[in-house]
């Protein structure tokens, strides 16, 4: 009995996930038992339960309801098998009115109506189908985009332990304004986090090309104060570019924090809690530790695009900022989709709260795997699941001397 069990439970496992998910990927997954679908055992059951009680009661008289079996079955099943629904349901009408003939219902009449509609079901599979295969195509697609955009971050890149989470706002993008990237090189290992003003496939493009900048600035060039400067030029040659094309979104800025980590061995005192730190306009990072959460002394300058703006006789690019952390400490990155996350009664989430709640039951949850979790988390559940902005929580601290990276995310 374990096994049927089991499956039964497997199947209904699958009904639920795919209900919540509500994509083109789930009618892969609908009712399916060990990978196998299993969808066709609904439509089968209609049939055989509308013949059985018709056949055996005198109190249903509804074989004229086969004609919603292949409907069913063109809901959660492919083109051939509601096809054969169809010719299925056709044939028991049929035997209703020539071997059991004990309803005055069955006639021609009704034999075309659930042939009819049996046609009409296989039709309706054939574009349902169609449409699943092109959403799937269109996901392959964005999925691609997601890993040009944000490529993914080998566990312990550049000597750091990191983890990320990202939320985009439009569940079928995938991906949207927000970006993130470590890079390592000969005059220290980068990071950077940002969140480009808007949504949408300009606000992709913006980001990639900012991230293409920092990809090569990052490596080659020995300032970071001339990496900033290299990603505020980026930003407005962008906006000229997409300016001159006619385009709407020409006027975008970006709010990033550029981190750079200095080289040198593990065991330097001067060198292993350093960390270089320049922000555009964004949230500064905190630094999160077993002994709690710090905010770190860090003077925002404008986003990026935005230098012009600046007062005359002060530079546009924000200035480079020494941090200095302890071995222990995470710095945590998110965008304005956690900090503008709003309940119901349209109170913002404050992150450092959950944080220091969990680091007094827990200080091992500043490991950056677990800090991002808690804090995607702790985001989902104050907003009830919808999150109106893209989000994006960026854990990262240098991996102590003699222990393994937790991991990314």
């Amino acid at each position: 009995m374990r096994g049927p069990v089991r499956g039964r439970w497997e199947l209904l496992g699958g009904l639920v996930r795919a209900a919540g998910r509500g994509d083109a990927l789930s009618r892969h997954e609908l009712l399916s038992v060990r990978g196998h679908s299993a969808a066709w055992l609904f439509p089968l059951l209609m049939l055989v339960g509308i013949a059985v009680a018709d056949v055996t009661t005198n109190v249903f008289q509804i074989i004229a309801w086969t004609v919603l079996v292949p409907g069913v079955a063109a809901a959660i099943c492919g083109v051939w098998s509601t096809a054969v629904f169809a010719v299925l349901s056709t044939a028991v009408y049929m035997m209703a009115d020539l071997v059991w003939k004990h309803r005055e219902e069955t006639g021609m009449a009704g034999l075309l109506l659930v042939a009819l509609g049996g046609v009409v079901a296989v039709g309706v599979a054939a574009v349902r189908v169609g449409g699943e295969r092109r959403m799937l195509h269109m996901r392959d697609i964005a999925e691609t985009t997601r890993r040009t955009v944000l490529r993914p971050l080998p566990v312990g890149f550049g000597g750091l332990d990191h983890a990320a989470v990202y939320l985009s706002a439009d569940s079928e993008a995938r991906v949207g304004g927000d970006f993130y990237d470590i890079q390592p090189g000969p005059h220290g290992t980068r990071v950077l986090v940002g969140d480009v003003q808007g949504k949408g496939l300009g606000a992709v493009e913006t980001a990639a090309a900012l991230l293409g900048t920092f990809r090569e600035a990052g490596y080659h060039e020995a300032d970071l104060a001339t990496v900033a400067e290299r990603l505020e030029t980026r930003m407005v040659r962008h906006r000229e570019h997409t300016a001159a094309l006619g385009r709407a979104d020409g006027d975008r800025f970006a709010t990033a924090v550029l981190i750079g980590f200095p080289p040198g061995p593990p065991d330097a005192v001067d060198i292993a809690d350093a960390v270089d730190c320049v922000v555009f306009g964004h949230e500064p990072p905190m630094a999160v530790g077993p002994r709690g959460v710090r905010l770190l002394p860090v003077v925002g300058g404008l986003p990026l695009g935005m230098a012009e703006l600046a007062p005359t006789g002060r530079s546009g690019t924000p200035p480079v900022h020494r941090l200095h952390l302890a071995e222990d400490e995470t710095l945590l990155l998110v965008t304005d989709g956690v900090t503008e996350a709003r309940d119901p009664a349209g109170v913002f989430y404050r992150p450092a709260d959950d944080i220091a709640l969990a680091l007094a039951a827990d200080p091992r949850s500043a490991v950056p795997a677990r800090l991002v979790s808690l804090v995607r988390d702790g985001t989902l559940r104050h907003c009830r699941g919808r999150v109106a902005d893209d989000t994006t929580v960026f854990a990262v601290r240098r991996t102590p001397a003699g222990r393994e990276p937790s991991g990314g995310g």
